[in-house]
């Protein structure tokens, strides 16, 4: 065997290791046991995930040259056999990127697998095998985007991240913190917002918004407690006390304006009727027209009927001050 072609074998395996995944440690201790009541047998509970693991395991990992000619039939005849075998044997690559996020996910597993088998199914069908790119590495690319989008969209009842500033911000925000701190510096808002290109706002918010996950209201407070959340919670209804004390309040001051207005000249109780006890008041200039003074004037003598009418009403209405 010439040199060139021992090389070229190395590497070969070299590729496949760089994406081989031991399936039967991706998850720790998965396999649980529950004991039949009276047989004395011990049954298998039944786990999505192992059985996943061991189905894509018999998919055997592609050499490079595999690749190449897989991705020409896929791209030149568009063959669904070429994009079988090439999809079917990244399938634990999709797999190793998805418990990557499964720190920031924290929930099954599966739904980032579902996901990132899309994305790959996406670098199937986009793959240039021309451009001497190793597929893993472009596949990853799709998993990831694919993933990360459906982290995104699901990781509360209300979305969190639209803009791509905001992508980057979920993704790297814990880890840019984290960083920080072990290069000995606090990790501030505003150093976090110039390490990450995004406004000192938008890393406030998201900061905030990933401290915890969306509870449900109908959860118990406690393990041991039939006291649900949303019994804490205050009802938007106005209630009747508040109800009643509006209502008689709204009549005193009908009363109390009937006796002010006695107390009013006639040109005060023109302007107090036309432009401050109206739902649509004369300008000043018309009143002025009407009684030949000025809009200044006018708007004087606005202000100390203003002025009249609260002391007025401080004099008459108990704790008047309240109500302001």
């Amino acid at each position: 065997m010439s040199n060139s072609k021992k090389k070229s074998k190395s590497r070969d395996m070299s590729d496949s290791k760089e994406n081989n995944l031991d399936i039967n440690n991706l998850s720790i201790d998965q396999t649980r046991l529950k004991k039949k009541a009276g047989s004395g047998k011990s049954l298998v509970e039944y786990d999505p995930l192992q059985r996943y693991l061991s189905e894509i395991s018999q998919y055997r990992l592609l050499t490079r040259e595999e690749e190449i000619e897989l991705g020409k039939r896929i791209t030149e005849q568009d063959d669904s056999d070429a994009a079988f075998i090439m999809a079917t044997s990244n399938l634990r690559l999709v797999v190793k990127i998805a418990l990557e996020f499964q720190r920031v996910w924290m929930q099954n597993l599966l739904d980032l697998i579902q996901e990132g088998n899309i994305g790959l199914m996406q670098a199937v069908q986009k793959f240039d095998p021309y451009k001497n790119v190793k597929f893993s590495y472009y596949a990853s690319f799709w998993i990831k985007a694919y993933i990360l989008k459906f982290i995104m969209d699901n990781w509360r009842l209300v979305k969190i991240g639209t803009t791509q500033g905001q992508r980057k911000l979920f993704f790297k925000l814990k880890k840019e913190k984290q960083k920080l701190i072990e290069e000995g510096f606090v990790p501030h808002t505003q150093l976090l917002s110039d390490r990450l290109g995004v406004s000192e706002k938008e890393v406030m918010e998201m900061d905030q918004r990933l401290d915890g996950w969306d509870l449900s209201l109908d959860a118990p407070l406690k393990e041991d407690s039939d006291t649900e959340r949303g019994a804490f919670l205050s009802s938007g209804d106005v209630s009747i006390e508040s109800k009643v004390a509006k209502k008689e309040i709204e009549t005193l001051l009908q009363k109390n304006v009937v006796i002010f207005r006695t107390q009013l000249t006639e040109r005060e109780l023109e302007i107090f009727d036309k432009r401050i006890f109206t739902d649509t008041p004369l300008t000043l200039q018309d009143i002025g027209d009407k009684f030949s003074i000025s809009r200044e004037r006018v708007r004087q003598l606005e202000k100390n009927i203003i002025k009249k009418m609260k002391a007025f009403f401080k004099e008459e209405i108990p704790d008047f001050n309240l109500y302001e």
